[in-house]
């Protein structure tokens, strides 16, 4: 009898880490190009999950920033 190989097919992506909650976002065509556009501008490179990541980084940061200034006067 024959030996048969087994081929396995590979995984995509990074290996997983069972943290966090993957969630799907649809975006429209203009936003999605000004997202690339902002990705381009970047020192380092960036997926798309990665610049989205960051934004809201930078969104969140920036809300706490303003909120602590308000309380000072």
């Amino acid at each position: 009898m024959a030996r048969q190989s087994v081929i396995s097919q590979k995984k995509r992506g990074p290996p997983p880490t069972g943290k966090g909650e993957p969630i799907l976002v649809r975006i429209q065509p203009p936003l999605l190009r000004t997202l690339d556009e902002w990705i381009v501008n970047q020192d380092v490179s960036l997926t798309r999950p990665q610049a989205i990541r960051r934004l809201i980084e930078i969104a969140l940061v920036g809300k706490s920033k303003r909120r602590s200034n308000r309380g000072e006067k």
